[in-house]
């Protein structure tokens, strides 16, 4: 199955770009890279050849899926392991 704006919580994020738009710590805002790794509680992202490690709980992220589009997700849905998101229901998805 392809990641389309409906289904994008439950895919692996790894390779995405992204953005994150909103956090709860200001210094985060803004930041864009590609998606290098994924923890329970954490985005690590590959930026300028740097990773940073950014938490999901208190990000709003925007990733570009391969189709060009630009999706929105709250970061408090993807605090989970990855595997365990595809079992989990979601409200918006």
């Amino acid at each position: 199955m392809s990641i389309n704006p409906h289904n994008l919580v439950r895919h692996e994020l790894i390779g995405l770009p992204v953005k994150i738009t909103d956090s709860a710590d200001r210094t985060l805002i803004g930041i864009k890279g590609i998606v290098i790794d994924e923890t329970y509680n954490t985005l690590r992202i590959e930026v300028n050849k740097k990773e940073k490690v950014i938490p999901k709980a208190i990000s709003t992220f925007v990733f570009k899926i391969p189709s060009g589009e630009k999706v929105q997700v709250d970061g408090k849905l993807l605090v989970n392991r990855p595997e365990d998101r595809i079992k989990k229901k979601f409200p918006r998805w």
